[in-house]
């Protein structure tokens, strides 16, 4: 997929199951960050709650979802990153 990481360089690099880092960049109003959780948390099981911390830009304009779920695969890795760019105010992800 366009855009993704590479499957073969996830799984080289991490040993799953693991704790995951995604950084969402986005648009910075009041339900930002919980439509980040919310879209993360559509992949894991129902009593999972990941880490996140937000980091609004100095201007307001912007925020910054820092989350990091327990996933069991690469497979799920780019499962969520698909999820996420198309979550409502997303500019970048990585």
């Amino acid at each position: 997929m366009e855009g993704l990481p590479n499957r073969e360089l996830l799984e080289a690099m991490h040993s799953f199951p693991c704790t995951y880092t995604f950084k969402v960049i986005g648009s910075g109003d009041s339900q930002f960050a919980g439509r980040v959780v919310s879209a993360v948390r559509g992949h894991l099981t129902e009593d999972a709650e990941p880490a996140f911390s937000t980091r609004k830009s100095s201007r307001g304009n912007h925020m910054c979802v820092t989350i990091e779920p327990v996933v069991e695969s690469a497979d799920m890795v780019l499962e969520m990153y698909v999820t996420l760019r198309d979550v409502e105010g997303v500019v970048m992800l990585m």
